[in-house]
């Protein structure tokens, strides 16, 4: 009656990759910037488990008895989301996936303007807010699609609640996802309602991503034809077209999120949940917010603290990320970085642990099935893999 709930902290890197410079992110450290501008994390939880013993951290000292804890890379190219989620369960993106610092084609243009029968305005770099806020107005006035990109593989859709129903959004979102050309072929389309007036636009709960499929198999689809219930809550699931996943549960905010998987964490006999926590990301990293990154820390920190009380002598707990989103970098977009890796089961002792992302995969496969995956990348960190191997 074993379970594994893998947790990721959206945009929580701990440090520049090796080849962070090509990205344009040398110096990159999200956590760590965010604790030197925060005047030091509160985090006990976190830090009882061993963050502060990945890297240096203010407010944040080495554990004295951490979880197993380490710093993860990614095996492939990209920074984002889709990247950094895909690789935690074994799959490695082969090549870049495209992006368009300069806009889309006219090509791109067109297809959006075909499938939706409306026009389109902006097509350039712009975070979600400055979209809405910049071109909303207009949108609401003709009736055109705002359509806008940022340094990650993303075509977004921005309409307002009241000229376009999310419902027709998705839709479009869907044609366009469904029509792009391979040369074309981003690795999300995400649909972003927003509602509100011209003086206080807002983004809604509403969005919806429409990913790419992933290029190999998973170890979501691994566990799942193992007979293995899997379980995603917020973008995770779309992220992998649903592929090897039982049931999707929404998770727009950090608050839905965390509510879904302490309810799972209930009352989940067995299985495999795996979950996105956005808002470091799309609320607070990309608006280079520190107070509120911060916060959305603490809340999770304090969610975690009731996570461990809630384990069962079966489960398996990790704690990680997918990439970063440094709030003191030059630009407002993702940042090419190591994820922090925390896992507490038993029995365990207290060490470190470097590898690939996919171990996080493995691992999870491991731990509920008692196999490794002779076709994925990554080797298992839970302890029994290491009594086996002496």
């Amino acid at each position: 009656m074993k379970r594994a709930f893998v947790i990721v902290l959206d945009a929580c890197g701990v440090g520049e990759l090796p080849d962070a410079a090509a990205y344009g992110d040398s110096g990159c450290n999200t956590l760590a910037h965010v604790a030197r501008e925060a005047g030091g994390l509160k985090l006990p939880t976190l830090a009882g488990l061993g963050l502060g013993s990945i890297v240096q951290l203010d407010g944040v000292g080495p554990a004295r008895e951490p979880a197993v804890h380490g710093k993860l890379h990614p095996l492939g190219p990209g920074k984002d989301s889709t990247a950094g989620h895909w690789e935690l369960m074994g799959v490695v993106t082969p090549r870049p996936l495209p992006t368009y610092p300069d806009g889309f084609p006219p090509e791109v243009m067109e297809l959006v303007r075909a499938v939706s029968g409306r026009g389109v305005i902006c097509n350039g770099v712009r975070n979600g807010i400055q979209a809405i806020t910049e071109f909303g107005a207009r949108h609401l006035e003709r009736g055109e699609l705002i359509v806008y990109t940022s340094q990650d593989s993303v075509l977004q859709i921005a309409a307002h609640n009241d000229l376009v129903a999310p419902r027709e959004l998705y839709a479009i979102c869907q044609r366009v996802r469904a029509s792009l050309p391979v040369q074309h072929s981003v690795g999300r389309v995400i649909a972003r309602p927003f509602c509100g007036g011209p003086d206080c636009f807002r983004r809604t709960d509403g969005r919806r991503d429409f990913s790419i499929r992933p290029p190999a198999r998973s170890y979501l689809e691994e566990l799942h034809d193992s007979g293995v219930e899997v379980n995603t809550v917020g973008k995770a699931g779309e992220l992998f077209c649903g592929l090897g996943v039982d049931v999707q549960h929404p998770g727009p905010t950090n608050a839905t999120a965390l509510r879904a998987t302490t309810e799972l964490m209930r009352t989940l006999r067995c299985g495999m949940v795996f979950t996105n926590l956005i808002d470091t990301d799309q609320v607070y990293g990309h608006r280079h917010d520190v107070p509120g990154f911060h916060a959305a820390l603490r809340e999770i920190d304090s969610t975690v603290a009731e996570w461990l009380s809630l384990m069962r002598p079966g489960d398996l707990l990790v704690l990680t990320a997918d990439h970063g989103c440094d709030p003191t970098a030059r630009q407002t977009d993702h940042t090419r970085e190591y994820a922090p890796l925390l896992a507490r089961f038993a029995p365990q002792r207290p060490r470190r642990h470097d590898g690939p992302l996919a171990d996080v995969g493995a691992s999870a496969l491991w731990w509920l099935t008692g196999r490794v995956s002779g076709e994925l990348p990554g080797t298992p960190f839970v302890e029994e893999v290491d009594a086996r191997a002496a």
